[in-house]
């Protein structure tokens, strides 16, 4: 006879304490990250006064508008984050140089053009983040975002026909690619990369 008596199987098990705690702190850790990120680029600079900026404003943001409660999934890479910041500034300067030539070109007028360009991942995380890399670029504006489809509607100037809407189009879906790299779970990753591979689009 043993001095003690195993747990009965039907028995409670101690429940993990700070568990969901934890993660509603990390996910407003990312939030706050996030909207850091973005009041920096709508300035278009980055420096002390904007980063302790960026932290007070999303800080308020956070506290008197709180957003709904959405777990975030995705899985920072260092790398990739990189790349996309190196490959939005190259799109920043060739987007601005291409407007400022239109600007002084004599009696030229640009066409606009509007196309839906349905995302692979419509997730609301990466619906907002996509629209605003892709609105923070010269020349392209976001009309409207249907949550429901995964899709934004974007209007683009300077348009020759339906070859640049293509072009538009991919250049769209290439930065929705390159944020999934940076911040996408595994899941995810894999649903842009088989996209990517099947219709034979670049990076």
């Amino acid at each position: 006879m043993t001095g003690h008596s195993e747990p009965a199987p039907d028995a409670p098990r101690p429940a993990v304490v700070g568990r969901g705690r934890l993660g509603r702190w990390r996910d407003q850790v990312v939030a706050l990250g996030w909207l850091v990120v973005v009041w920096n680029l709508l300035w278009g600079d980055v420096n002390w006064a904007n980063l302790v900026g960026g932290l007070l404003v999303g800080g308020a943001v956070l506290v008197f508008f709180p957003l709904p409660a959405v777990s975030f999934g995705g899985r920072l890479r260092p790398w990739a984050l990189l790349v996309f910041a190196g490959r939005f500034v190259v799109e920043l300067v060739n987007a601005s140089l291409h407007i400022a030539r239109i600007a002084v070109q004599p009696g030229y007028r640009p066409r606009g053009a509007i196309i839906a360009v349905r995302l692979r991942v419509p997730t609301d995380l990466n619906l907002a983040l996509t629209a605003e890399a892709v609105s923070l670029v010269p020349g392209t504006l976001v009309l409207e975002v249907d949550r429901d489809s995964g899709t934004l509607y974007l209007h683009f100037l300077d348009s020759h026909g339906p070859g640049d809407l293509g072009v538009a189009r991919k250049r769209t879906l290439a930065v929705e690619r390159r944020i999934i790299r940076a911040v996408g779970s595994a899941a995810e990753l894999r649903r842009v990369e088989t996209d990517s591979s099947e219709k034979g689009t670049r990076p």
